[in-house]
């Protein structure tokens, strides 16, 4: 058997363990992660290869397996990356929506989400893919999803308590189910090609579904309680 061979299907023992302790290790390990995900991007995981990943990082082989057990290992880093960005605070210069108004700052959240996905859509779709028979992968798209009913969920009860959403809504039914309208119509859209929309306009319409499904008046009334539910 070649070393080539013997390589990749006995990689070191202790590769991948404890992480690099130097600096360079460090950095040797950040260029392979971001070689891995060019390579995921342009191939998918299934055709990628570990020997590609080595030489877009410029190293050898055996380089990889001195940081990673296998390509598995490093999409799962690659994918945990991914879903960090984005569930990460707003960009540094972002602008607060102008007038503070509950559809404006949900416009807000669901125009970055989309924004962060779109940039990132051919490694999402990998993702996406890789998630429904990776449990690593699929757990860390869970946890995004957690991430963001969490929030949702605690600003739905904030805007209850205010007067400004409908209080028959169940907050934590409503968060699970708007965000994975979302999320759900960002893969269709930006992954799949489903259909061709404007970015803008896309923005709008799923904040105004988000408005609607809340019970959010289109322009709140400074000390107003919010709309009467019916009945």
């Amino acid at each position: 058997m070649s070393k080539v061979a013997a390589s990749d299907t006995h990689p070191p023992a202790n590769s991948g363990q404890g992480g690099p302790r130097s600096r360079k290790g460090v950095e040797t390990r950040a260029r392979l992660i971001e070689a891995a995900k060019q390579v995921f991007e342009r191939d998918g995981f299934l055709t990628a290869r570990i020997t590609d990943i080595a030489t877009t990082a410029g190293l050898s082989q055996g380089s990889f397996y001195h940081y990673f057990d296998s390509k598995e290992q490093v999409f799962r880093e690659v994918a945990e990356a991914q879903e960090e960005r984005l569930t990460a605070p707003p960009d540094e210069g972002s602008l607060a929506p102008p007038d503070g108004s509950p559809r404006a700052v949900i416009g807000q959240a669901n125009r970055r989400y989309l924004e962060r996905y779109r940039d990132a859509a051919r490694l999402m779709g990998v993702i996406e893919q890789v998630s429904r028979y990776d449990e690593h992968v699929n757990a860390a798209r869970i946890s995004t999803q957690q991430h963001f009913a969490e929030r949702a969920e605690r600003a739905i009860r904030r805007l209850q308590r205010d007067g400004v959403a409908d209080k028959k809504v169940n907050p934590a039914i409503a968060a699970d189910a708007l965000g994975a309208m979302v999320g759900r119509f960002a893969e269709l859209w930006l992954v799949q090609g489903y259909r061709e929309y404007d970015f803008d306009e896309a923005v709008e319409q799923l904040t105004i579904l988000w408005a609607n499904a809340l019970g959010i008046d289109e322009v709140p009334t400074a000390g107003r309680r919010g709309r009467k539910a019916a009945g």
